[in-house]
């Protein structure tokens, strides 16, 4: 049940709404997860670096390890003649080690061995001769062999020339991911450089979405007279996965209040959040608000707000399980989805930032007309380099084809009846 008053005047505005969502919906509670499984999840936990990265110098380039004062002044004229003395491959144990006039062959990710100090690429000597002296390199993989003979190095090398030093990427000790980050490809990555195996994290929230309505029929499907396709149950579990979330759509469920009872029982188990779309107004067949309402702890109400004003908020089962009712037809559900679901997906993550970006741009296109009491949301395209926006399609619910080609809302306050083109107005970013 809401945790706020119904408003006097019968209709709640969206602020109120959110807040009494937000008011409720509490992240979900830390586990510990392996790195392949917590991708997409925030962490919980502050993330030291146990060891430097790299853990050792080592070589950036395929080449040969030298000390510097024995390719001081070498040129293509008078090149520095130097003894091979072996190779060093990536995970050598370091039992080589390089003295006054000789050189290691190296390859890319091997330790620097004791004694060398810079190492020059293959390019910048003759290749060597011996062993390998083709190319100058081993094939990939390829077990080390005697590599006796001699290299000529045509240029000079500073000291750590191509050479990761010890500790050039982050240090022992050093911060290395902060609570509170969501884990993506590069973190993931990162903890596992430094031997993290498993993380403490929120786990991304399981969003249960369900269209209602007996005209639905599944993409893919002959269409009867009076049927349409369901495309919501597709548009949310998208979005919902977009916000962050494991998304579970369900198929179509009849206009039967017992139907959708079960249906919503059955998917409590694996449900964080559940997602209803229709069956939320006030017509003879909105089952959602018949099912729902009965149970005592689904408040269902109108917002001050177009489109989307029938709304419906509480909580299923035993475990008080969240479930947001959002309107059918497809634009009030999808700009519903975003003013209210998307920022309670986020809320269950621990995410701080639950709001899509907002900006201020200039109309362009056409005026905007919107009826008085009510925050109005356009859908329109963004210029950010003009910073102006442009009305894309009419202020119909049900104008899919408009949606699909819109990257933001455009926001019309309650107080305003008209926007003229050079106005600015508020613009919700959806990309």
């Amino acid at each position: 049940m809401s945790s706020t008053a119904t408003p006097p005047d019968g209709l709640w505005s969206v602020d109120e709404h959110l807040d009494d969502i937000l008011a409720t919906v509490k992240p979900l509670d830390p586990i510990e997860l392996q790195l392949p499984d917590a991708q997409g999840c925030v962490l919980v936990e502050d993330v030291t670096v146990p060891v430097a990265l790299p853990p050792f110098d080592n070589s950036s380039m395929d080449g040969y390890a030298v000390r510097v004062a024995d390719v001081a002044g070498a040129s293509e004229e008078f090149p520095a003649v130097l003894t091979v003395i072996g190779d060093v491959a990536a995970g050598s144990d370091g039992s080589l080690a390089v003295g006054p006039g000789e050189a290691a062959r190296i390859m890319t990710g091997a330790p620097l061995p004791p004694g060398a100090e810079a190492v020059v690429p293959v390019e910048w000597t003759d290749g060597g001769t011996g062993q390998g002296a083709a190319t100058g390199m081993r094939p990939a993989g390829e077990a080390p062999e005697d590599a006796s003979g001699e290299v000529r190095v045509h240029r000079p090398a500073e000291a750590g020339a191509h050479v990761r030093e010890r500790g050039s990427d982050v240090q022992a000790g050093d911060l290395a991911l902060e609570a509170g980050t969501v884990l993506g490809p590069p973190q993931i990555a990162l903890l596992a450089a430094i031997g993290r195996g498993t993380v403490q994290v929120r786990p991304r929230p399981r969003v249960v979405v369900l269209s209602t309505g007996s005209e639905l029929v599944q993409p893919g499907e002959e269409l009867a007279e009076g049927q349409i396709y369901d495309s919501n149950s597709f548009a949310l579990s998208a979005a919902a996965r977009d916000a962050g979330a494991i998304a579970y759509r369900v198929g179509a469920v009849t206009d039967d209040a017992d139907t959708l009872r079960a249906t919503v029982e059955d998917q409590l188990i694996r449900a964080d959040l559940l997602v209803t779309t229709g069956g939320v107004s006030v017509g003879a067949y909105d089952v959602v608000k018949e099912a729902l309402s009965a149970e005592g702890r689904v408040d269902f109400r109108k917002l001050a707000m177009q489109p989307g004003k029938p709304q419906g908020f509480g909580s299923v089962g035993p475990d008080h399980t969240p479930l947001l009712a959002l309107p059918g037809n497809p634009v009030s559900s999808y700009v519903s989805f975003e003013l209210f679901v998307r920022p309670a997906i986020r809320a269950l993550m621990g995410l701080e930032d639950l709001h899509r970006p907002r900006v201020r741009a200039r109309l362009t296109g056409r005026e905007l007309s919107s009826p008085r009491g009510r925050r109005q949301f356009l859908r329109g395209r963004y210029d950010a380099e003009e910073g102006a926006v442009t009305p894309v399609g009419g202020s119909g619910s049900h104008l899919i084809a408009a949606l699909a080609h819109a990257d933001c809302l455009l926001v019309v306050p309650e107080d305003t009846t008209a926007v003229a083109v050079g106005e600015e107005v508020e613009v919700v970013l959806l990309g």
